[in-house]
């Protein structure tokens, strides 16, 4: 399914996959206790970005294949 709004909720999931990935190693380098503690946080907020993109992904998604349903009836 090629749709605009889909395509851009996509694009920013890889831009937190790809934040994620940057700040794994950042914490895996750090020695700092206070330093992963903040790198701790910021995973956490981009995982619950993650989250909500996808479930706006699958409400979108589902209501773009009712609007297919409902157009192919007619």
């Amino acid at each position: 399914m090629n749709d605009p709004y889909l395509n851009d909720l996509r694009d920013d999931f890889e831009g937190y996959s790809n934040q994620l990935k940057k700040l794994k190693v950042k914490l895996l380098k750090s020695d700092s206790p206070e330093l992963q503690a903040i790198i701790i946080k910021q995973i956490d907020s981009i995982a619950n970005k993650m989250e909500n993109n996808q479930r706006q992904s699958v409400k979108v998604t589902k209501s773009r294949i009712k609007e297919r349903k409902s157009k192919s009836k007619r």
